[in-house]
């Protein structure tokens, strides 16, 4: 049982912090905070996360910002209707459910982290893992 808690703590090291990217960059999507719509414009850093969350792109696709971009018959698109207010009670409350879950799962996740920093005897590998956790995916982010 012990190697299985070994086991448990060194792949919860490594993927911590992918666990943390997409439980932060989801619960930002739950509400639309990743993109353009009625009056409001995302920071670009949170319109990046986005875009890496969805669709694995760190750069913004600038041509998908354009409020009227032209269709295949050549007549401008109409932007799609701002329907915050039509969302239904149910579909509200759905969201702010899966927000209190993506919370729990970083709370969970950073506990996680925690023991597993402070209960492994091999400090250097736990350490390790973490931070190859944290890099390989920066770095392939970024390539």
């Amino acid at each position: 049982m012990s190697k299985i808690r070994l086991w448990h703590a060194y792949v919860g090291l490594f993927s911590a912090p992918t666990i943390l990217f997409f439980a932060f960059t989801g619960a930002l999507q739950l509400f639309d905070l990743h993109e353009q719509h009625g009056n409001y414009q995302p920071p670009a850093l949170i319109e990046k996360l986005g875009r890496m969350h969805k669709d694995q792109v760190f750069a913004l696709d600038h041509h998908e910002h354009q409020s009227q971009a032209p269709t295949s018959e050549g007549k401008a698109a109409t932007p799609p209707p701002d329907d915050d207010d039509a969302v239904s009670l149910p579909t509200q409350a759905l969201k702010w459910f899966f927000l209190l879950v993506a919370l729990n799962l970083v709370a969970s996740t950073l506990l996680g982290v925690w023991i597993g920093l402070s209960h492994v005897r091999r400090k250097r590998t736990a350490w390790t893992l973490l931070v190859a956790g944290t890099l390989i995916p920066l770095g392939l982010a970024w390539l």
